[in-house]
């Protein structure tokens, strides 16, 4: 009986927590698309948004802290070198 409550547990928790996950994809790729683009503007927009979409991931412990921070960091790396670049 309790491995049918544990799964109903999990299932709901991935449930509640998946959005915030997909967010995050969703903002980080449309970044990564405006950097490549070589589009200042809608890379910092995005660029924000996705920094709050993480920090929001994490509150909510759908990301790993520390799995946030690498995306963070990666993303604002990406953005800097652009805008200093070109």
């Amino acid at each position: 009986m309790s491995s049918n409550k544990s799964t109903r547990v999990s299932n709901r928790r991935y449930a509640e927590k998946q959005p915030y996950r997909t967010k995050v994809k969703n903002l980080i790729s449309e970044t990564k698309k405006a950097i490549l683009e070589g589009n200042k503007e809608k890379a910092q927009e995005y660029g924000k948004q996705a920094v709050s979409a993480l920090d929001k991931a994490r509150q909510k412990n759908a990301l790993h802290s520390n799995n946030t921070a690498r995306k963070k960091s990666r993303l604002l790396r990406q953005i800097n070198h652009l805008l200093k670049n070109k």
